[in-house]
């Protein structure tokens, strides 16, 4: 165990997911600047070591509801309204990445993505070619789903493990830029043998060697936010796209944002997925399924 996690220093091409209810305070459903701040420095400084580093973050939608007046934790039934919000949304979070980014002489870029980005060949070439020649000008892309021209985000629920979660999406870019780690930044520590929140004797899990049906069975649907789209649920799909694909994969906890260095740094933190690359694994296929 102590060697895996030391190669994690090795790394050089890293994918961090950050969700909806780690940019926000819960009390107002505001930005937390702070965490902002932080998580870009941590980016930047991987970038400084020479890494290639991509973000893919949730927010849009509740940004936007906020912007209009609304909590974040409050529902609007009406489809073209999430979508409003979301457009909304979707720019003031960059405007803040890119103020941020700037404080640190670091250029990033968006990248807005639908399943048909990956299923359709043209599409995920181009995608690709835009990654790769983002990354080799140093750039950080930050990536979410185009939530006003794709609904699979709004409709997904807690439950569900649709492409429209952020955890999924985090593990179709780390399959498609070839990335050699998938960092999952959550509510939760990792991995347990039941919710932990529910379940005082639930057992943390810090290593999956191999994704078996029974550890793809603790992933159930819970969440402790009601601003995220993704549980435990859609992070164990994720780990199933990610490790298939042959990248190694690791869920923390965003509570200290900070996290992300000592993580690259080796330590034992959150639950480390095992990169186990098949063969016969079609992630065009499997996403491309999913909503079938």
């Amino acid at each position: 165990m102590e060697k895996i996690r030391e190669m994690i220093k090795d790394k050089k091409r890293i994918v961090i997911k950050i969700g909806s209810s780690s940019l926000q305070h819960k009390e107002t459903g505001d930005l937390d600047y702070t965490k902002l701040d932080v998580l870009v420095r941590e980016l930047c400084n991987i970038r400084n070591q020479g890494k290639d580093v991509i973000l893919v973050s949730s927010g849009a939608i509740a940004v936007g509801k906020k912007a209009v007046g609304l909590k974040a934790k409050q529902n609007a039934t009406h489809m073209g309204f999430k979508q409003a919000c979301a457009a909304i949304g979707q720019a003031r979070l960059m405007m803040t990445y890119q103020k941020i980014f700037a404080e640190y002489n670091q250029i990033a870029a968006q990248i807005l993505m639908t399943k048909n980005t990956i299923v359709d060949d043209v599409n995920r070439m181009n995608a690709y070619n835009t990654f790769t020649e983002l990354l080799n000008l140093g750039v950080i892309p930050i990536v979410n789903e185009n939530d006003t021209v794709s609904t699979y985000e709004i409709l997904v629920g807690e439950d569900d493990v649709l492409i429209g979660d952020n955890d999924t999406l985090s593990a179709i870019v780390a399959s498609l830029v070839n990335a050699d780690l998938l960092i999952l930044l959550s509510d939760i520590d990792g991995l347990y043998t039941d919710d932990p929140r529910i379940n005082k004797n639930a057992e943390f899990i810090e290593e999956v060697e191999e994704l078996t049906d029974e550890y793809m069975n603790m992933g159930k649907e819970s969440t402790g936010s009601s601003v995220g789209t993704g549980g435990m649920n859609t992070k164990m799909t994720a780990a199933k796209i990610a490790t298939s694909c042959g990248t190694d994969m690791i869920i923390a906890n965003s509570k200290d944002i900070r996290i992300i260095h000592r993580i690259m740094d080796g330590r034992k933190i959150g639950t480390l997925f095992k990169a186990k690359k098949r063969d016969d694994f079609d992630v065009v296929e499997f996403i491309r399924n999913m909503h079938a």
